[in-house]
């Protein structure tokens, strides 16, 4: 009686299926579902996807080479500003970049040429553009003491002393610009012989900021001042009032 053939390649029971099997004896040629999806996507979404994978390369295209032109610009502007080595080309790179932060330094170099050389009329118009230009932060407020300084050389007094009460009391303002402040109040008042007035000011400066050369500078100024006058005496004035506007020492 012949053996029956049995399969080169019997499948047991709970066996799983072999490698490359299909589900319902499919042949190889047979696609999955998975295929169909992605198949019938792209038929229907390609172009779009396309014309999408352009846009985003024009995009960090065109972001690179701008990031390139502002830089080059940016160079191009601070070489122009290294080159405006008087009055005239610091004022007329004012002008071209009013928008830029180096135009507003600009302006206030000017306004201190105008401030030191005496032509006060110039420094207060001057020292005005740079605050305007500037807009905020610590140079804002340098011209902002400028103009107030600007305004009491030009005898503006009343205004210019106002603007500098302003600065020394608010709580929010820079504290070097508080305590510059104070110190010019303080050198006004010692300048007119008010020795009451420069000690409160000294005092006030250094609850402000007791490091500062401001205020070492203040108490210099109320230990020159000569001994109080008696009841009904005019009140002395110091031989060589302190430079107004004059930067701190180190």
């Amino acid at each position: 009686m012949p053996t029956p053939a049995s399969p080169s390649n019997p499948k047991l029971p709970g066996e799983a299926p072999q490698a490359g099997a299909k589900p319902g004896g499919a042949g190889n040629d047979a696609h999955s579902p998975v295929d169909e999806q992605l198949h019938n996507f792209w038929k229907k979404n390609g172009q779009a996807v396309i014309v999408l994978c352009g846009l985003v390369l024009l995009f960090y295209v065109g972001r690179a080479g701008w990031d390139y032109y502002a830089n080059q610009r940016e160079d191009g502007i601070r070489a122009e500003f290294a080159a405006a080595t008087t009055p005239d080309k610091l004022q007329a790179f004012a002008a071209v970049h009013p928008d830029h932060i180096l135009g507003g330094i600009a302006q206030l170099l000017v306004a201190d040429g105008d401030y030191q050389a005496g032509r006060a009329a110039a420094a207060v118009s001057d020292y005005g553009r740079a605050n305007s230009l500037l807009k905020t932060g610590p140079l804002a407020a340098r011209a902002q003491i400028g103009l107030a300084m600007a305004k009491i050389q030009s005898g503006e007094k009343t205004e210019g002393e106002a603007s500098l009460h302003q600065l020394a009391d608010d709580a929010h303002q820079f504290q070097a610009i508080r305590a510059e402040a104070l110190y010019q109040l303080a050198s006004l008042a010692a300048s007119a012989g008010r020795g009451d007035e420069v000690q409160r000011l000294a005092l006030q400066l250094m609850q402000v900021d007791p490091n500062s050369p401001w205020a070492q500078q203040a108490f210099a100024l109320e230990a020159e001042l000569p001994a109080a006058a008696a009841p009904g005496a005019p009140a002395a004035v110091p031989a060589k009032p302190p430079v107004l506007f004059k930067p701190a020492s180190p």
